[in-house]
């Protein structure tokens, strides 16, 4: 069993620490390389590096979790395997293979032991898998050579405060084009999705929800996670959308609701203008977990779901459930976790 580093683990925030290895692996001429771990947490490349100018690259984010006997393991990774490979073709780059991408993952979480946080401080390892166009060129086109890398980071809570409500506002920007790349993770969403977090922040708002850019009346997603909400006769409703990223937490909390809460769960249309039909919301991703929602404003009015200051109860039960699961204290369906050995 490893010992964990010596960091203050109940102050960490969502903020980058370097830490000791990192794993790269390049593409040239039609094939990977083996990849290895490295030390140096800088990349040289072109200048003419496609990622640069014309943005082909796309990411991942997942989670490394102590248990309460001190192993570590991974969280549904051959999940976040398959959503790079679609992000990929999306993007005319290589797809990374499903093993190749475990393997990495495994092999940086193995490499820094240390830095997975205690169990009981709810702090994870957050792992950053990424794919970049690299090499000279000019012209708009797939890159020539491509770079796949993951690195790591001991994280806290997303948003300061843990699993307590906030409150977003509606914006008026969209965040993808519909038949765009609005449900691939490439890194052009997020540039797109800056200046509406930073108006929201202004206006004391955690962050604010993006409605779907075709019509502008139903709820896509919140910032920079998925929405789920959970009706007044108790159904967990999340919203469906070719251009809304398919989150591995919203995947699994639907799976949560059946299986562990016995509560019907639909991936359905959520109108702005019904907020009234719902009792809870939340936003859900891997980073945040479960972050509940206060209240929405929209067209100047604040709907309030269960509380501002307190989280709904089954808001509360998802979250347990989940990170239950995620930590070790629940058992996990068949094929959700992976052993760090």
């Amino acid at each position: 069993m490893s010992e964990p580093a010596n960091i203050d683990w109940e102050n960490l925030g969502f903020r980058y620490m370097k830490t000791d290895f990192r794993y790269i692996s390049k593409w040239k001429d039609g094939d990977w390389d083996e990849g290895r771990l490295v030390e140096d947490n800088q990349i040289c490349i072109s200048e003419a590096s496609s990622v640069f100018h014309y943005g082909q690259g796309c990411f991942e984010g997942l989670k490394a979790y102590r248990t309460q006997s001190g192993t570590i393991q991974l969280f549904r990774v051959d999940q976040n395997a398959k959503r790079m490979q679609e992000s990929c073709r999306r993007g005319i780059i290589p797809p990374v293979p499903v093993g190749k991408f475990i393997d990495a993952c495994l092999r940086v979480v193995k490499a820094n032991k240390t830095y997975v946080p205690p169990y009981g401080t709810g702090g994870t390892l957050y792992l950053r898998p990424f794919v970049i166009g690299v090499g000279d060129l000019i012209g708009v086109s797939p890159a020539p050579e491509y770079i796949f890398s993951v690195f790591c980071t001991p994280v806290g809570a997303y948003f300061k405060g843990g699993l307590t409500p906030v409150n977003f506002t509606v914006s008026g920007y969209d965040r993808a084009a519909p038949f765009g790349t609005g449900a691939a993770k490439m890194g052009g969403n997020y540039a797109a999705s800056l200046m509406p977090h930073e108006l929201a922040k202004r206006r004391g708002f955690a962050d604010c929800v993006y409605l779907d850019p075709a019509t502008h009346t139903k709820i896509e997603e919140v910032g920079a996670a998925n929405f789920f909400g959970i009706t007044r006769d108790g159904r967990f409703v999340t919203p469906c959308s070719p251009s809304i990223l398919p989150s591995v937490t919203r995947k699994s909390l639907l799976e949560v609701a059946r299986g562990y809460l016995g509560i019907a769960a639909e991936e359905r249309d959520v109108f702005i203008d019904r907020l009234d039909e719902l009792s809870e919301a939340g936003a859900c991703g891997t980073a945040a977990v479960i972050t509940p929602i206060g209240g929405i404003e929209y067209r100047g009015r604040l709907h309030v779901f269960f509380s501002e200051t307190e989280v709904g109860p089954v808001t509360r039960k998802l979250y347990d459930t989940l990170t239950g699961i995620q930590f070790g204290d629940i058992e996990a369906p068949e094929g959700w976790i992976f052993k760090v050995e």
